[in-house]
């Protein structure tokens, strides 16, 4: 492993833990930044895999104590049986879109175009969202309905056009459906537990012909930089909602976006073979 590749696979660890739980499209930053870096093909594919357990791990460390007590309380209270009973009612539309549509949307939406136009327009959502009066059902996600869990499932499944963010159509989607914005962004942080395991096995399984032991330490720097990045933006992330709407959010996105649709327009940068 040269010195080049080390920090191709430490810089797109960064980007993955950081924005894989902000509201603001991981896999949109990753493809863009993996074309500028030049780092793509197959090997970026299992890599990808790779950094996006790492920052799941991150999650599942982060809300340990709470997997535990519904772990534990499964046998005999009823507020874990419906909050384990929601997630898996909000895993499933995912689960089915995906695995039916995947391989088109990867094929014909992984470009930075794509990525741009669906950070500007989610970027637009998300003010909407944020300045439209909240009435709140919801306080916690213990207090979740199926119904509730149903409708941000199915918000979820927005995120498979790359650039549209798994976290902000769960967020967005909670809060538009009665959730407090802490609710909202626990229960994204939740769901995207089963939701980017099974992703994750499901892509190692069908792409395991591309992991190879040579790439061993590359993975490695990334899985352990998506790691530390993402509990870095985990706690950030909870601490700046509790004050704090989700506006800055949005209008990262659209500066972002419009400045890759300008570099686009202008042939400031050439995007058009680009892909994840």
């Amino acid at each position: 492993m040269d010195l080049w590749t080390a920090a191709q696979a430490l810089i797109l660890g960064v980007v993955e833990g950081l924005t894989e739980f902000l509201p603001i499209s991981s896999t949109g930053h990753q493809i863009i930044v993996a074309d500028l870096l030049n780092f793509g093909g197959e090997r970026a594919m299992a890599f990808n895999i790779i950094i996006q357990l790492g920052a799941i791990l991150a999650v599942v460390w982060e809300f340990r104590r709470k997997i535990i007590d519904v772990v534990v309380g499964l046998p005999t209270k009823p507020e874990a049986r419906r909050f384990t009973t929601n997630l898996i009612i909000a895993v499933m539309p995912a689960v089915v879109l995906g695995v039916i549509f995947a391989d088109v949307i990867h094929e014909y939406l992984f470009n930075p175009i794509t990525v741009a136009t669906a950070l500007v327009i989610g970027g637009i959502i998300m003010l909407w969202a944020e300045r439209r009066q909240h009435v709140i059902r919801a306080e916690t996600v213990d207090d979740m309905t199926w119904k509730d869990a149903v409708k941000i499932g199915f918000a979820q499944c927005l995120a498979m056009i790359p650039g549209t963010s798994r976290s902000g159509s769960t967020i967005i989607g909670g809060l538009l459906f009665g959730l407090s914005r802490k609710a909202a962004t626990e229960f994204s942080f939740f769901l995207a537990m089963p939701t980017m395991v099974g992703a994750a096995v499901y892509s190692g399984y069908k792409y395991r012909h591309l992991f190879q032991p040579d790439d061993l330490p590359v993975f490695a720097i990334g899985f352990v930089t998506s790691f530390i990045f993402a509990m870095i933006a985990v706690r950030a992330l909870l601490k700046f909602i509790s004050n704090h709407s989700y506006a800055v959010f949005a209008w990262y996105r659209i500066a972002f976006g419009l400045l890759i649709l300008a570099t686009w327009q202008f042939g400031w940068i050439d995007w058009s073979a680009a892909s994840a």
